[in-house]
């Protein structure tokens, strides 16, 4: 009795087979239980596969992409605009590029110069921020910079190609007295931080009969708050802390002076055309 029921259970499983095979078409795939291998056909006869299969059905086909997603922040500054592209952009401090003539060094920062109203570029630990020309808008600038940022970054270009000239930095120098070295460490924990968050940077640039000399990067340059700032904020912290400060003032090179006046002439002719 058991070897007539295998029999039968054996017969039966083998029309299962044969109409499993006449009842699929000959043009459609098949893949084996490996995925990675498919298959058209291999029979001359039934053109099918024996085994576990499954039809994979006509559609379109997806392809994966990786896109790299721009964020934008607002600053205090309503001509400037934080650029967060999600990755370290500095290893250490910040880099400043006023003008095109100071972006020689950075590819990203001339890409950056080529769009029409770009007037400075500033790059940040982890953001960049651009700073517009004041008569064009924003709601045309930010999609064309979003796009050069999201193309540079998936090229793997270096994004600079020679060491730029460096601001005096708030590293400790064994030159440096008692007082300056407390100024550079309050600077460098307590104020620049919070500068930075707003897309700027703050250098120090001396010390002298009472009066701590700074210089305001990124959206800092030009902001209408930055007297506010230098006043209010790091002047009263300064001299919270330290007694020998009597005042902050912010002071520019003389190449960010040539800069601002040149611009300050073309946006006159501007105006007046």
């Amino acid at each position: 009795d058991r070897l007539a029921m295998a029999a039968a259970a054996a017969a039966a499983g083998g029309w299962r087979r044969l109409l499993l095979r006449r009842g699929r078409p000959h043009s459609s795939l098949t893949i084996r239980s490996n995925p990675r291998h498919v298959h058209s056909a291999v029979s001359s006869t039934s053109r099918m596969l024996e085994g576990p299969m499954f039809l994979i059905p006509a559609g379109p086909k997806f392809v994966s992409a990786r896109f790299l997603t721009i964020q934008t922040l607002d600053t205090p500054n309503p001509n400037s605009l934080k650029f967060l592209a999600g990755r370290q952009i500095v290893d250490s401090g910040s880099i400043d590029f006023p003008s095109v003539n100071s972006a020689h060094c950075s590819p990203l920062a001339m890409q950056l110069f080529q769009i029409e109203g770009v007037k400075s570029v500033f790059y940040g630990p982890d953001f960049i921020t651009i700073t517009r020309e004041s008569h064009v808008e924003w709601n045309i600038l930010k999609p064309q910079v979003s796009a050069v940022l999201d193309d540079f970054f998936a090229s793997g270009l270096p994004l600079m190609t020679d060491a730029p000239q460096p601001d005096s930095d708030l590293s400790e120098s064994e030159e440096d007295d008692e007082v300056v070295a407390m100024i550079k460490e309050l600077l460098d924990t307590r104020i620049r931080p919070t500068v930075q968050e707003d897309g700027g940077d703050i250098i120090f640039k001396g010390f002298e009969n009472g009066v701590v000399k700074l210089k305001l990067l990124g959206s800092c340059t030009g902001c209408p708050s930055s007297v506010i700032t230098l006043k209010s904020g790091i002047q009263n912290m300064l001299q919270f802390y330290i007694p020998e400060v009597d005042e902050v003032e912010q002071v520019q090179d003389e190449v960010d002076e040539v800069n601002i006046k040149a611009f300050e002439e073309l946006e006159k002719k501007l105006k007046d055309s």
